[in-house]
């Protein structure tokens, strides 16, 4: 687990110095209208932390939660798109240093519940 969390950080890196690489313009751009721009990405990655650690911590009182993340809906309803992109890279980062948190504090016991992720049967280890 503790090398897990160090590539989280790692990634909150390389991550916060690639976006901030860019101009708002550069964020906002998409290669086709049904494709998402650079802030939707970052925004879909948002969601999926939320998703994650909701997964890690109900997973340790309920056996095989089911939670299930749609992205498209997701990603539509949050409107990445017109963020503040620095808040939504702190939103970002602040998220996934929380993650860290809950995996620091996951009881080894924990590490192999299964959680259904999918929209019906499936289910994955953590």
């Amino acid at each position: 687990m503790k090398i897990l969390i160090k590539n989280i950080h790692n990634r909150i890196e390389t991550v916060s110095e690639y976006f901030s690489a860019f101009s708002e313009e550069e964020l906002r751009q998409k290669a086709a209208p049904e494709k998402w721009s650079k802030k939707e990405i970052l925004g879909h990655l948002i969601d999926s932390a939320q998703n994650n650690i909701r997964r890690f911590v109900i997973g340790q009182y309920q056996h095989e939660a089911h939670i299930v993340y749609q992205q498209n809906a997701w990603v539509k309803a949050a409107d990445y798109q017109q963020y503040d992109s620095q808040d939504l890279l702190d939103f970002w980062i602040l998220l996934n240093k929380h993650l860290c948190v809950i995996l620091k504090n996951l009881p080894k016991e924990h590490y192999q519940v299964l959680t259904n992720w999918g929209g019906s049967i499936a289910s994955a280890n953590r």
